[in-house]
């Protein structure tokens, strides 16, 4: 089948919907788990001017950079990294398509520990109804009840039976969206869960702020406010906070995963692809910021005071939404059917951008290869199932991967993105690109921001970081009392070593991919390329 005719099949239903399902992508897991926990814990309020910083001159300009470089490499018929860089060089530098292969792998990835995290809530949102977790009453308990759900053993669970079966549910369900491609699956399912997603998240966030102060006078909304944006501007000396900052930037508006960059190449030439990408990021601003920085943390000051809140972010990643908030629950009147419904909010925020980040190793196989969309389900599919149970059943991999492939992984490829658009797509053509079609004009700042300070902020970012943590990171080492100490328990070292390697090889093993995917697009004839168009 032409490429044209295939992707003619493929495009967006409405500009509203191009909007919900970039928004989609942006708005999951990272808004209202990830970001308050790491907010919390790297400077609180001091936390959001690099924070902020990172938004404006560095997830900004590189969403627009992806749509626009995008929907160009979208008449070539491409729908990944490798392909689109490989168009807006125009051919030229053959090796630049290699560069593509984090836009895939990147997002794969994160989709092999995320669909594990996505099933807990599902999983939450069910136990909170049928009381699994009423009787608990400490953190330490439900630390208890969280780790016995994983792990089959102690009081509550006997198997891992109960856990894997809602990882199954998960995985099919986001498939079955997959499978029924961009409109028809993604789009139409972004209709309904994104206005569902932040009804709930509004509602929740008025209950927080009406809940006065249960359980300690002390214990105020103000305080519980200023818990997480009180500033502690130390914290901003080290490049691991910055590295955080823009990872979690990149990781809630999904720059720097190759999402967006599929997403617009299924625009038509004269699409506007300027607002859209705006509107979708700002509403992720919105999510994250003023409602994932409103509930979770807040509530659980009100409830445990800054002692227990401040065990409660140190307790990981996403120790907070399952070691804390269930017991906020219980202590709120109707609290089954609120914690129901955060949890509820959660599965669909993180269902919205799982199905997402999957679309660009879709779109990979789709256009390269020729595969239909039974087939390409059928594939990566196996290989994400294989691979999420490295997450599942390995001790310390979920952070391991958390860590590389979005905290390192997505900066890193962002600078990638820059450099390609400056040096190979060209400031004045990606400009041009990104108006093309829109009743919308950049103030000139933003040209500048584009072209010299998003790649060189970029960089400094990750030089700092390498200068200051990413080598203790790589050895596998933290700082303790001054001296270097194991960063990961004996038992942890196998598995961590193992996710490194697996990385290591999908990346190899993709590059291998690309080389032969243009092998056969030359075998082809010119008939596979823009004269299609």
């Amino acid at each position: 089948m032409a490429l044209r005719e295939k992707r003619v099949r493929e495009v967006w239903g409405s500009r509203i919907g191009v909007v919900l399902a970039a928004a989609g992508s942006a708005v999951g897991l990272g808004n209202f788990l990830r970001f308050p926990g790491v907010a919390a814990r790297n400077g609180g309020g001091a936390f959001m001017i690099p924070y902020f910083i990172a938004f404006l001159f560095l997830a900004l300009p590189l969403c627009w950079m992806e749509w626009s470089m995008g929907r160009y490499g979208g008449r070539f018929g491409h729908g990944s990294a490798p392909g689109v860089f490989d168009a807006v060089s125009d051919r030229r530098r053959p090796w630049l398509k290699y560069l593509g292969v984090l836009g895939i792998t990147g997002a794969l990835g994160i989709f092999f520990y995320y669909i594990y995290i996505e099933s807990w809530t599902l999983a939450y949102s069910v136990f909170a109804l049928t009381g699994n977790y009423a009787s608990v009453a400490t953190p330490e308990g439900m630390g208890a009840f969280l780790g016995s759900y994983l792990s089959g053993t102690g009081g509550y669970f006997s198997s891992r039976l109960t856990a894997y079966g809602f990882f199954l549910v998960t995985f099919v369900c986001n498939f079955w969206v997959v499978y029924h491609g961009i409109n028809r699956g993604i789009e139409r399912f972004c209709k309904v869960a994104m206005p569902l997603l932040f009804v709930t998240a509004l509602v929740l966030m008025v209950r927080v702020f009406t809940l006065g102060a249960p359980v300690n006078p002390a214990w105020t909304l103000d305080r519980a406010l200023g818990f997480l944006w009180n500033p502690d501007f130390a914290a901003l000396k080290s490049g691991k906070v910055w590295l955080e900052a823009a990872g979690q930037v990149f990781f809630s508006t999904s720059v720097g995963i190759g999402v967006l960059l599929t997403y617009a190449t299924y625009m038509k030439s004269r699409d506007d692809v300027l607002l859209p990408s705006t509107t979708a990021s700002f509403l992720n601003e919105f999510a994250e910021v003023v409602l994932g920085g409103s509930i979770v943390v807040p509530a659980a000051f009100l409830f445990f005071g800054p002692a227990g809140t401040t065990q409660a972010v140190e307790g990981g990643t996403f120790g907070l939404a399952f070691r804390t908030t269930p017991l906020i629950f219980n202590h709120m009147a109707g609290g089954p059917w609120i914690g129901f419904a955060w949890f509820l909010l959660l599965f669909i925020a993180g269902a919205t951008s799982s199905v997402s980040i999957l679309q660009p190793s879709v779109a990979f196989l789709e256009e390269e290869f020729g595969f239909n969309r039974k087939r390409c389900v059928a594939v990566i599919g196996a290989v994400c199932f294989a691979a999420a149970h490295l997450a599942i059943f390995g001790n310390g991999v979920l952070d391991e991967m958390d860590f590389w492939f979005s905290s390192f992984g997505l900066p890193m490829f962002g600078l990638i993105e820059a450099l390609v658009f400056v040096f190979c797509f060209g400031p004045r053509r990606g400009w041009d690109e990104l108006h093309a079609g829109s009743a919308l004009r950049l103030p000139a700042f933003f040209k500048a921001v584009m072209v010299v300070v998003t790649p060189l902020f970029l960089f400094a970012i990750l030089a700092g970081w390498l200068a200051t943590d990413g080598w203790k990171t790589i050895l596998m080492k933290k700082v303790v009392d001054g001296r270097l100490a194991p960063l990961y328990a004996p038992e942890q070292v196998p598995w961590v070593l193992a996710t490194r390697l697996f990385y290591l090889a999908l990346i190899a093993f993709t590059c291998f991919l690309i080389r032969r995917a243009w092998k056969l697009r030359a075998a082809s004839g010119p008939g596979s390329d823009a004269s299609e168009q």
